[in-house]
C-alpha cells in the first residue's frame, strides 16, 4: 500500500495542536494501515471510513485556518471527531453529533410526525419512537432490574431507576445545590430559578416549562383523554396517570420512605413525603419569601401576588386559581354530585361535603350505643 507523508502537523484548533493531542481518538498510531492521502500529515486510520472523514479535515483546514495565528475555526463535520456536538439547528440553535439527529429534530418544528399507531393513531417523529409506544398498547416491558425486579418499557428508564437504588443523582443545580437523577430534571428545575417558560398554548397563550406539560394541556381544549382504565373506563390524558390509576385498583405502593415505613403508589408522593422528615422547603417566593415543599405550590401562591385566574368556566365567565376549583364550579353547572354516600345513599358534589356528612352516621350510632368510644 502507498504511504504518502508529508510535514503537514502544526494545524492548531482553537490553540491546541492536534497532531500532538494524546486524548484525539481519531488520530490513530503508526501502525495502522490507512495514511491519510496527499495531505502530508503522517496520520493512519485503522478504518477507511476514518481516514475519509479525516481528508475533509484537511479541506476545512485548507479553507479555515487563520493565517495570523493558525487556528481552524471547526465547522460540523470536524467537530464529530474532536468529541463535539456539530450539526446546529439553524431554527433554534440545538446542536448533534449526527447529522440524522438534526433531521429528526427538525422535524419537531415542521410538526411532521411520520410513525403513526395503528391502534391509538398517536404519530412520531422517529421510528424507534413508535417502536417503544407500542410496548404501553402490549405491556412489554424487556428492560428489568436485577435487585428489585421492576421492569422498564425503555433501557434509558433502567439506567436511571438503578440510580435510585445506588443513590447517585450526578446532576447538581449550581444555584442552590439541588441534585437530579436526570439531566433533563436538571434543566427544567433551573427554570424554577429563571422563570422561563418556552412552551406556550397557541390557542389560550398559557406558557409552561416542560413541552409534556404543554402536550397534556392542550388535551383539555380538544377534550381527548386517549388513555382509558380496562378495570372502570376512566379515561386519562396521560399515560402515566393511567399507570398511577391503576393501582388504586392493585393497591400497589411500590415507593417505600426508610425512615418510617409509609408507602405511595407515586415517586412523586414519596419525595414530598420525605422533606417532612427534613423540613426541606426549596421552592421559596421571590416575593414574600413564603417557602414550598411542591413547585406547585408556589406557582399557585404566585397567583395571589399577579391575580393571575388561569382557569375560567366556559359557561359563566367565573375565573379561578386552581384547576380543582373550576372543576368544583363545573358541578354547579351539570348538577353532577360524583361522592356517594355508602350508608344512604345521599350524593355531593364534593368530597369535604361527604365527609362531613358521614360524621352524622358516626354520631348517631354513637348515640345508639349510649356514646361509647368502642362503638364505630
Amino acid at each position: 500500500m502507498a504511504k504518502n507523508v508529508c510535514d503537514r502537523n502544526e494545524v492548531k484548533i482553537f490553540g491546541e495542536n492536534i497532531s500532538q493531542s494524546p486524548n484525539n481518538s481519531v488520530f490513530k498510531r503508526p501502525m495502522d494501515p490507512y495514511y491519510s492521502e496527499g495531505h502530508h500529515c503522517k496520520k493512519t486510520f485503522k478504518c477507511i471510513s476514518s481516514l475519509e472523514h479525516h481528508n475533509r479535515f484537511h479541506c476545512r483546514c485548507n479553507a479555515n485556518q487563520c493565517k495570523e495565528c493558525g487556528e481552524v475555526n471547526i465547522n460540523s463535520s470536524v467537530r464529530i471527531f474532536m468529541g463535539k456536538q456539530c450539526y446546529e439547528c439553524n431554527v433554534c440553535g440545538k446542536a448533534f453529533s449526527q447529522s440524522s439527529n438534526l433531521t429528526a429534530h427538525k422535524k419537531t418544528h415542521r410538526g411532521e410526525r411520520p410513525y403513526e399507531c395503528n391502534e391509538c393513531g398517536k404519530a412520531f417523529v422517529r421510528s424507534s419512537h413508535l417502536t417503544v409506544h407500542k410496548r404501553t398498547h402490549s405491556g412489554e416491558k424487556p428492560y428489568e432490574c436485577n435487585k428489585c425486579g421492576k421492569a422498564f418499557i425503555w433501557s434509558s428508564h433502567l439506567t436511571v431507576h438503578k440510580r435510585t437504588h445506588s443513590g447517585e443523582k450526578p446532576y447538581e443545580c449550581n444555584e442552590c445545590g439541588k441534585a437530579f437523577i436526570w439531566s433533563s430534571h436538571l434543566t427544567i428545575h433551573k427554570r424554577t430559578h429563571s422563570g422561563e417558560k418556552p412552551y406556550e398554548c397557541n390557542e389560550c397563550g398559557k406558557a409552561f416549562s416542560q413541552s409534556s406539560n404543554l402536550t397534556a394541556h392542550k388535551k383539555t381544549h380538544s377534550g381527548e383523554r386517549p388513555y382509558e382504565c380496562n378495570e372502570c373506563g376512566k379515561a386519562f390524558v396521560r399515560s402515566s396517570h393511567l399507570t398511577v390509576h391503576k393501582r388504586t385498583h392493585s393497591g400497589e405502593r411500590p415507593y417505600e420512605c426508610n425512615e418510617c415505613g409509609n408507602t405511595f403508589s407515586q415517586l412523586s408522593g414519596l419525595i414530598m413525603h420525605k422533606r417532612t422528615h427534613s423540613g426541606e422547603r426549596p421552592y421559596e417566593c421571590n416575593e414574600c419569601g413564603k417557602a414550598f415543599i411542591r413547585s406547585s405550590h408556589l406557582t399557585v401562591h404566585r397567583r395571589t401576588h399577579n391575580g393571575e385566574r388561569p382557569y375560567e368556566c366556559n359557561e359563566c365567565g367565573n375565573a379561578f386559581r386552581h384547576l380543582s376549583s373550576l372543576i368544583k364550579h363545573n358541578r354547579a353547572h351539570s348538577g353532577e354530585r360524583p361522592y356517594e354516600c355508602n350508608e344512604c345513599g345521599s350524593i355531593f358534589h364534593f368530597s369535604s361535603k361527604l365527609t362531613e356528612h358521614m360524621q352524622t352516621h358516626r354520631r348517631e350510632r354513637l348515640k345508639i350505643c349510649g356514646k361509647k368510644r368502642v362503638c364505630v
